[in-house]
């Protein structure tokens, strides 16, 4: 009988790599913060490992997202991956959110310490966007 990953593990570890990366975290640096080798991070972002409740709830608080957050984009019924994954099991949505010039781009704009800033750049983009009628949301 073989080990098998479960969806829902795998899910979980996915959300996690992404908001680690998003932030610009090191496998080594998370690690580090809930006393684990960066090898353990490895294993919980693959879904190999499960991860304990006490350890998501450390990466919620450590990462600034609610436990909710790695569960997003679940469909209950089936506890798989929601449609709309591509073949690698990643979203369009993840892919985008993984690639450098995105990442660039976020990390710039958590940079910005002036939330009237922030805001103005948002509607900036929405509109270059073609989203004007959301600008005000």
């Amino acid at each position: 009988m073989t080990a098998r990953t479960h969806p829902v593990d795998a899910h979980v570890g996915e959300k996690l790599r992404l908001r680690r990366t998003l932030l610009g975290m090191s496998q080594t640096e998370l690690g580090n913060k809930v006393e684990l080798t960066f090898q353990q991070i490895q294993k919980y972002e693959r879904g190999a490992n499960r991860i304990s409740a006490s350890k998501l709830y450390m990466f919620s608080e450590l990462l600034d997202v609610p436990v909710s957050y790695f569960f997003e984009d679940l469909d209950g019924s089936d506890s798989v991956p929601a449609a709309g994954k591509n073949g690698s099991g990643r979203s369009e949505a993840d892919k985008l959110m993984t690639k450098r010039e995105t990442l660039e781009l976020v990390r710039a704009y958590y940079r910005i310490d002036d939330p009237v800033a922030r805001k103005r750049i948002c509607d900036l983009v929405r509109t270059l966007g073609g989203e004007e009628n959301q600008a005000s949301n």
